[in-house]
């Protein structure tokens, strides 16, 4: 049984922000500027604990482009499980030792991961690492498992036409290089479960005019006097990312074409990877002073290192930040005051017109304002009276035997 999204009726999200002007300081108060986009979903439960929707919206439109940065990891893991899938080949799953050969000039092989406690590479192990520290490599492995052209034409398929998946991310690659993917080997032991040959993608994407700044640093490091051109790059609307989100936290409450084909194990392990802190994993095992409990946790927590997440109250996001964007998308569950909200939002906080050395801005005014507007929003759902009490028990998934499986 699916259930509906209700469209917003009235003016909810922006008459709180508004009543919050002063807390939310000069992002709110100059939104245009900054690009400031937010999505907001109310959940209410009826009597067999389906969820239904509300959805709020802030600033979001089409013709506000934001570079979504990590946040494409997101699709990337679901659609990853789902090709293994969907590849239905006896004794091939997320944990099957995966193997990428080089492709000359674009990109190096991979034969063995230090990370794993096995030492081997795995989609299972790639997840985990784009979940706990937004790892690049982990993505760009996934993102040539999956291959270019499938990517796109399976979010489309899904309903994100305007999604726009086309490169991988940190590596300074020219949009041909990216259309290339590299061959790929799934084995155990001697025993090669399967093969995928490297591939060409000729997709053809639709024409954009998307640029940010007044200059940039190129991979060279040398300054580029002219605004930033982002047309060639990555591209996830806010409310397609914030879709993606749902189906996955939700999928009984989405239609079949926005569902990922995946099983009830593979939810219940992405969700492990999603709310799971980087102190909590063991494999891979990081180091507690760089990558801090809330590293990866913008909304309500502000990606500060001396934050302490309470033990009632677990994260599902994926955040992304570069070139002065910065985003979040998060399902927000409290198990001792049992609420729980969906919430994304994009800002742009590059002031100096300089894309690439924005680090400080993330620092000051970025990740203070998410903080900020994820207290605002998760302050006003503690307090809300509800009809039913949702039954959050399948996502308290915090136990330390279950959190590196």
């Amino acid at each position: 049984m699916q259930t509906q999204h209700y469209p917003a009726t009235d003016n909810f999200l922006e008459a709180l922000l508004k009543s919050q002007k002063s807390r939310l300081g000069a992002i709110f108060s100059d939104p245009s500027t900054y690009r400031l986009q937010v999505i907001f979903s109310r959940i209410d439960r009826d009597g067999q604990q389906l969820p239904h929707f509300t959805d709020y919206y802030y600033g979001v439109s089409p013709n506000t482009y934001f570079y979504p940065a990590s946040t494409v990891k997101l699709p990337a893991a679901a659609l990853a499980l789902e090709k293994l899938n969907d590849l239905q080949i006896p004794g091939l799953d997320r944990d099957t030792p995966f193997f990428t050969a080089p492709l000359t000039g674009i990109n190096t092989g991979v034969r063995h991961d230090r990370s794993a406690a096995s030492g081997l590479p795995s989609v299972a192990h790639y997840i985990k690492k784009i979940f706990l520290i937004s790892d690049n490599d982990a993505y760009n492995r996934l993102y040539e498992f999956i291959g270019q052209e499938p990517f796109n034409r399976r979010l489309w398929e899904m309903g994100y036409t305007a999604a726009q998946i086309r490169h991988r991310v940190g590596l300074p690659l020219y949009e041909a290089d990216n259309r290339r993917t590299n061959a790929v080997c799934f084995r155990e032991g001697n025993n090669i479960l399967y093969q995928q040959p490297a591939a060409h993608s000729h997709l053809e994407f639709s024409p954009r005019e998307d640029f940010a700044g007044k200059a940039w640093y190129n991979h060279l490091n040398h300054l580029e006097h002219q605004p930033m051109n982002f047309s060639h790059r990555n591209k996830l609307p806010l409310s397609s990312l914030h879709n993606i989100l749902r189906s996955i936290i939700f999928p009984e409450a989405v239609t079949n074409r926005q569902r990922f084909r995946l099983t009830g194990e593979d939810y219940r392990f992405l969700y492990r990877c999603m709310s799971q802190h980087p102190d909590e994993s063991t494999d891979p095992a990081y180091d507690k002073e760089q990558y801090y409990q809330a590293y990866t946790r913008f909304l309500l927590f502000g990606g500060d290192r001396n934050s302490r997440i309470p033990a009632h109250i677990r994260i599902f996001n994926k955040p992304g930040w570069a070139y002065g964007f910065l985003t979040d998308t998060a399902y927000i569950a409290d198990f001792v005051n049992k609420t729980e909200f969906l919430l994304s939002a994009s800002i742009f906080v590059n002031t100096t017109g300089i894309l690439g050395d924005d680090q400080p801005a993330f620092e000051k005014t970025g990740k203070p304002f998410l903080r900020t507007l994820g207290e605002v929003i998760y302050e006003s759902e503690v307090r809300r009276q509800k009809n039913i009490v949702p039954d959050l028990s399948r996502f308290e998934l915090n136990d330390k035997k279950t959190t590196d499986q």
